[in-house]
């Protein structure tokens, strides 16, 4: 497993899920101001799980990814823009082919000031005509995932299969 790196002085966290966690990382690590990226499992309710129990979703964890970055080169709302930009909001229990609980969208707010910007940017995309199906919930133990599953698509090559930028705001 790979290790979850600690905010230093200067940096912050936000976790994000959109499906596949390799496609969130894939747009959020290309992100100036993103100092590391960690894909990996929370909001379950079992410890240290694995990716075969995510998958038999028998856990309750999202695939999600934890996103360490410098706030005075970018702003939580500006890596929220990307999150909600370069997946489909709107689509209920996955994303694209992938379909499962473990594939929901969702915001792991570390903070009031997260929740309020990730709850006015769902209203926005709400009051465009949007039916949106991300959740903004508190913070919980974020898991690594296993170490193949970390910076997929800059070992594997190839661009992600399910997360597709477009202009939403």
């Amino acid at each position: 497993m790979a290790t979850v790196p600690v905010a230093g002085e200067g940096q912050e966290v936000a976790v994000f899920a959109s499906g596949c966690f390799w496609g969130t990382e894939y747009y959020l690590q290309k992100v100036d101001g993103v100092v590391a990226t960690t894909c990996g499992y929370t909001g379950g309710f079992v410890k240290n799980p694995t990716y075969r129990e995510i998958c038999n979703k028998r856990t309750g964890h999202y695939e999600a990814v934890h996103v360490l970055y410098e706030p005075q080169k970018v702003s939580f709302e500006e890596l929220a823009r990307v999150f909600f930009e370069t997946h489909d909001p709107t689509q209920r229990d996955g994303q694209g082919p992938d379909i499962g609980p473990q594939y929901r969208s969702a915001i792991f707010f570390q903070n009031d000031q997260q929740r309020a910007v990730s709850d006015e940017l769902k209203r926005l995309l709400v009051t465009k005509g949007f039916d949106v199906a991300t959740e903004i919930l508190p913070a919980a133990v974020f898991y690594s995932a296993e170490n193949y599953h970390q910076d997929y698509y800059d070992n594997k090559g190839g661009t992600p299969y399910c997360h597709a930028p477009r202009k939403l705001f």
